[in-house]
């Protein structure tokens, strides 16, 4: 771990929360299932989807709007209206075979939810759980927002 990248991320949804917010703080939905870990973004850098790069901190409750730096362990890539919108998961310390399990586990039930939120909003699109991945991919593949351009990767080539 300790040469996995370190990011800088913002919670949006403390661990325990049921309210779900955007990156902007309207409200996004209501779930019926405590989010088990804290949930926010990178707020300088888009994914995939062209939106701010999700990240899960794992570890103790941290309040809304907290702000820390922390290594990126994994990620995991979810189809949300078939795009893809990976979440990067963050942790100081290492992540043994059944807490990665259980990480994905709940990433397959929250795909399958999404896609009914999306269904009932009329989104179109396939969403789904593609499973969990080195983060260098998504890392490579997100861009420091600017004003103008998405073009700066995180990571080199």
């Amino acid at each position: 771990m300790d040469n996995a990248p370190k990011v800088e991320v913002v919670i949006e949804v403390p661990k325990g929360s049921i309210v779900k917010r955007c990156s902007s703080g309207r409200l996004d939905f209501i779930s019926p299932v405590p989010c088990p870990f804290n949930y926010g973004a990178i707020d300088n850098v888009l994914g995939p989807d062209d939106d701010l790069l999700d990240a899960v901190v794992l570890g103790p409750r941290l309040p809304r709007g907290t702000r820390l730096t922390v290594p990126v362990i994994g990620a995991i890539r979810i189809t949300d209206r078939g795009m893809f919108d990976d979440k990067l998961i963050c942790s100081e310390k290492p992540v043994g075979k059944l807490k990665r399990a259980l990480i994905l586990l709940f990433f397959k039930f929250y795909a399958k939810c999404k896609g009914l939120i999306n269904f009932c909003r009329g989104c179109p699109g396939r969403n789904y759980c593609n499973g969990w991945r080195d983060a260098g991919d998504t890392l490579k593949k997100a861009a420091i927002r600017t004003s103008g351009s998405h073009k700066n990767s995180l990571l080199p080539d």
